[in-house]
């Protein structure tokens, strides 16, 4: 076995695809959360933006939504399967020339004309869909070539074996292509409730099809990858897997509890709620029982921000069953409480679990610069700052709710909030700096640093433990 930087670029990684869409991913990151720091701004103060339509509270917002899925996310996805289906599969993805093709229609046809179009006042009015037909349009095209990138691998290797990272990389892309049309074509369709109806189940799809099986390969990926030791138990992540995908698509329509969407459907939501919790439960124990030894705080940058990952995935799934439940969602929603819940999501669970995947891919890249000290300030300062705005909009939301349920003017409720959004504006601070400076981590340094820790460490031999029968070609 030869420790050397070329046999550590696992066989058949196109580095050049990990990094470009790892630093579309940054940029995209840092421009994203400018936009969701208007848009809190202006909850502050409303005339921020002047007579200036293209700074409106609205339009910032979707760009900001949008942003973060499809710009941050949608990238540091496909960087990490440019690392992780080599590894799994022993086979390389279908073609590098159609790599270049998917980074440019996802970032020149999706998500920068996406941004400009709804600067300019052209958007779809449905949640997680906010781009207008047209980039929509692009998204598919993207999510197919996506599927004959990545998938032939893991088909052509044989589906016998597959480490449960490849299963949920196999139906977060599958799935996301199926859920992707559903939410942003049909709404425009199908009118009134029946549309909402079909909205509200992308609301979710968006987040528990497409982005949380992508992060849970990624945790389920770098635990095993950075410790050297198997996960806990395999029969825990299948069952998880398959709960996952039979339960998520039900649970959409507990965004319209109490509203004209028949009563039966709304119980079945909530009911696919609740049991996605339990299935939530089973899948963190597993985690975490994998990560036992590691310490509270993983020395490895890439397992300490998926480790986090997990924590934040226990805590927003239980909250998301409790918030589907009649007697809570009466008193939370339309709150800042679901907003909070909202970013412990996006910013909790799947950006870090992001920033684990694509930091555990760019040690490996053998020519990248890498930081170890910024990427641990940079943690450090993104868990203080996600941390307090989900407390502060968790407590906002409460109070909003007791001042509503009190049947105070409306207006009073605005009034005992405003603390609260002054404090979520606030933690743009660490939140901001910590991207910042994560993303200087990845890019000083001196090159190939990152993988001359991985091999004092853990060594640079192939993982037997998330891809044995490749492991034992190799050796």
């Amino acid at each position: 076995m030869h420790d050397s930087p070329q046999s550590a670029s696992s066989s058949g990684v196109e580095t050049q695809l990990v990094y470009a869409h790892g630093l579309a991913a940054l940029v995209t990151l840092l421009i994203s959360i400018c936009f969701g720091f208007l848009a809190a701004l202006e909850m502050l103060v409303p005339d921020a933006a002047g007579d200036s339509p293209w700074f409106t509270w609205g339009r910032l917002r979707y760009d900001h939504t949008q942003g973060i899925m499809l710009g941050w996310l949608g990238n540091a996805f496909f960087a990490f399967l440019y690392h992780a289906v080599p590894v799994l599969t022993g086979r390389r993805v279908t073609s590098p020339k159609l790599g270049q093709w998917i980074f440019g229609i996802w970032n020149f046809l999706v998500v920068m004309p996406g941004w400009i179009l709804v600067l300019a006042g052209h958007s779809q009015p449905l949640e997680w869909a906010e781009f207008p037909l047209v980039v929509d349009a692009f998204v598919v095209l993207a999510l197919l070539l996506g599927a004959a990138q990545f998938l032939p691998p893991f088909f052509s290797r044989g589906l016998e074996d597959l480490y449960v990272s490849s299963w949920y990389i196999i139906g977060g892309l599958v799935f996301t292509l199926l859920a992707y049309p559903m939410g942003n074509f049909v709404p425009e369709l199908v009118p009134g409730a029946r549309g909402a109806a079909f909205s509200g189940l992308w609301i979710h799809d968006a987040v528990g099809l497409f982005v949380t099986p992508l992060a849970l390969a990624m945790i389920y990926f770098v635990i095993p990858a950075a410790t050297r030791k198997p996960i806990f138990s395999h029969f825990l992540s299948m069952l998880g897997f398959w709960l996952l995908f039979f339960l998520y698509p039900l649970n959409g329509t507990h965004h319209y509890v109490f509203s004209v969407i028949p009563m039966s459907a709304q119980i079945g939501a909530i009911t696919a709620s609740t049991l996605l919790g339990v299935d939530v439960i089973l899948v963190v124990a597993n985690l975490m029982l994998s990560l036992r030894g590691t310490g509270w705080f993983p020395r490895d940058p890439a397992l300490r921000f998926v480790g986090t990952a997990t924590v934040f995935y226990l805590i927003v799934s239980i909250q998301g069953s409790a918030q589907a439940q009649m007697s809570v969602n009466r008193s939370v929603h339309f709150s800042d409480w679901v907003v909070g819940h909202s970013h412990m999501a996006m910013l909790g669970f799947a950006s870090f679990a992001a920033l684990g995947g694509l930091v555990h891919a760019w040690q490996r890249i053998p020519w990248a610069r890498y930081h170890a000290g910024m990427v641990n300030v940079g943690y450090w300062l993104l868990l203080a700052g996600v941390v307090t705005m989900v407390a502060d909009l968790t407590i906002a939301g409460l109070v909003e709710a007791s001042s509503w349920k009190s049947a105070s003017p409306w207006i009073e409720s605005v009034r005992a909030a405003k603390p609260y959004w002054l404090v979520r504006v606030l933690t743009f601070l660490p939140i901001g700096a910590g991207f910042l400076i994560v993303t200087i981590g990845l890019f000083a340094g001196n090159p190939g640093e990152g993988l001359r820790e991985i091999q004092h460490a853990i060594g640079l031999e192939p993982v037997a433990e998330i891809a044995p029968r490749f492991a034992e070609e190799v050796r």
